[in-house]
């Protein structure tokens, strides 16, 4: 799914300015601009998704559920119209185009840790009825938390769900936690769990018991302490 440095050719695509938004604030204040860009439905969410590295608009559509085709669409233009993603086309056949975050909008993940903060402590609870439940979705906010400074080291994280794995590789390092969502051959730490195991491990309960942990228990503890904001 990610790029690499033998992949083919690639372009960068910069299309046509999207029109006036529709309900801008109009007000000279740094929050209001910034809500301007930032404060439509799913955008921040788009965000959080990508924060792994690079998708495809399949990729977005399926971790996305709700947003309808041509709402994805819309909103993946106008985001990179204000420079918030690129979006690239790479010269294969059939061709491929998948968008990334920018410098500008990696700065957002600080303030989606903030938002995931205060939805654990105001509004966390396990899953209502109707809620569509992706593990994923929670890991994906992981890169704005703050782990350690000394902790160092890569956690591999597998989710079984309906016999189909999800493999997310968390890597600690200077106080930092990065996300990316494929298998890691030889981890330092592995957190292993059925999707029911890990709802159960980050909902409000924090039952981390019901997973099974591998390789070096400090190194997964601390990262599960960092996703149940335990030491807050």
């Amino acid at each position: 799914m990610f790029a690499s440095p033998r992949s083919p050719a690639r372009s960068l695509m910069t299309p046509s300015p999207p029109p006036k938004k529709r309900h801008p604030y109009d007000q000279w204040a740094p929050d209001s601009r910034a809500l301007d860009l930032v404060g439509d439905k799913w955008t921040l969410l788009i965000v959080r998704d990508l924060s792994p590295g690079p998708r495809r608009f399949v990729e977005l559509h399926r971790v996305l559920p709700g947003i309808s085709t041509e709402q994805l669409r819309s909103r993946l233009h106008r985001m990179v119209a204000d420079g918030l993603l690129t979006r690239r086309r790479y010269r294969e056949v059939p061709p491929r185009v998948e968008y990334e975050l920018t410098e500008r909008s990696r700065d957002l993940l600080p303030i989606i840790a903030e938002l995931v903060r205060w939805g654990r402590r105001h509004e966390w609870s396990t899953p209502r009825n109707g809620e569509h439940v992706d593990v994923g979705a929670v890991l994906r906010a992981a890169p704005g938390f703050g782990v350690p400074v000394d902790a160092k080291g890569v956690v591999q994280v597998t989710v079984n769900h309906d016999e189909t794995p999800a493999h997310y590789r968390l890597t600690l390092d200077n106080g930092r936690l990065t996300v990316h969502e494929e298998h890691t051959p030889e981890p330092d730490a592995g957190l292993h769990g059925t999707h029911d195991a890990w709802i159960a491990a980050l909902g409000p309960d924090s039952d981390h018991a019901v997973l099974d942990i591998v390789g070096d228990r400090g190194l997964a503890q601390t990262v599960l302490r960092a996703l149940s904001l335990l030491d807050e």
